[in-house]
């Protein structure tokens, strides 16, 4: 069941859950637990082994590009005919900024390719401790510059939860390279690294996949003596007056719910339109369970097909 409420530039959606979709996310989450309990490896293993869990789609490809100016693979549709020229999309891994890979993420990344049928390309961005804000930031606007020297002309910005922001970021930064940013999906994201959110601090919220003290950690570590605010870091705080299209979606048992919140009804504010999708008690990136959740895929073919209706050059 979907309800849909339309203000002035917001959409809001609301997709309710059945009790065999609660059963099939409560499994989800119960699987992944088990896999960090019994993982043997580094933090930063067991997450990219996480993460990998999603397969990759059927029908594309996949090649690594590791040089001086980038590193990160392209997943290219093989059969799925592009509906754009000269047309990407950039994918932004989440992690918390510490931890992801674009290794861990190619399947993630896949289903978007394969329903969007557009060669999408994920970043490796440097991760802190080793590289503090605003390294990830900085890398972000180095790939943009990559693909616009490489021929792209229009990109689409997809991230999740850190990859959001990063993605929601860039948006900023007002000498962007020579390219056109179509519009922006961001699963879950992590906006506010001041957090200051109603949903991080209520007692009500009851998050399955974050805690408190695990999303401050990750935000002190990456951001050192920076100022939480600064909207390279935090893009709820400088949302810029003119935005791409941009498609959030989030679940309500999630600390980062009111992030998602908040960033759309202030971007709408400023006169941007924003697609808000609000998924009933479900958790942080549930998109990436493809096999357990129809929820996730529904999810992804929403972002899918807002990607492409958002392209602005013909095919």
């Amino acid at each position: 069941m979907m309800s849909i409420e339309q203000r002035a530039n917001l959409i809001e959606i609301r997709h309710a859950l059945s009790a065999d979709e609660r059963n099939a996310a409560k499994a989800a989450i119960e699987r992944t637990q088990r896999h960090f309990n019994e993982f043997n490896g580094t933090m930063r293993e067991a997450y990219d082994a996480m993460t990998a869990q999603t397969p990759v789609a059927d029908g594309v490809s996949l090649g690594r590009i590791g040089n001086a100016h980038i590193d990160g693979w392209w997943i290219r549709p093989r059969s799925a005919p592009a509906n754009c020229s000269g047309c990407a999309i950039l994918f932004l891994h989440g992690g918390a900024f510490v931890l992801g890979s674009a290794t861990g993420y190619r399947g993630f990344a896949s289903q978007i390719a394969a329903r969007t049928g557009v060669d999408t390309f994920v970043l490796d961005y440097p991760l802190a401790p080793e590289h503090p804000f605003p390294a990830a930031h900085d890398a972000v606007l180095a790939a943009l510059r990559w693909l616009a020297n490489s021929g792209i002309r229009e990109v689409a910005l997809v991230g999740d939860s850190a990859g959001g922001a990063l993605a929601l970021a860039a948006l900023g930064v007002e000498e962007r390279p020579a390219l056109n940013i179509a519009s922006v999906a961001a699963f879950s994201p992590w906006v506010d690294l001041a957090l200051t959110g109603p949903s991080f601090h209520s007692e009500a919220t009851h998050d399955p996949v974050l805690t408190r003290p695990v999303l401050a950690n990750a935000a002190a570590t990456y951001l050192g003596a920076a100022d939480p605010t600064d909207g390279r870091a935090s893009p709820l705080h400088a949302i810029p007056g003119r935005l791409p299209p941009i498609a959030l979606q989030v679940g309500t048992d999630e600390l980062l719910f009111d992030d998602a919140r908040r960033y759309a009804a202030a971007a709408a504010e400023q006169g941007n339109a924003v697609q808000l999708e609000i998924y009933e008690g479900l958790h942080h990136v549930f998109q990436r369970s493809t096999h357990e959740l129809a929820s996730a895929r529904h999810a992804l073919d929403e972002v899918a097909s807002f990607i492409t209706r958002c392209w602005t050059r013909d095919a």
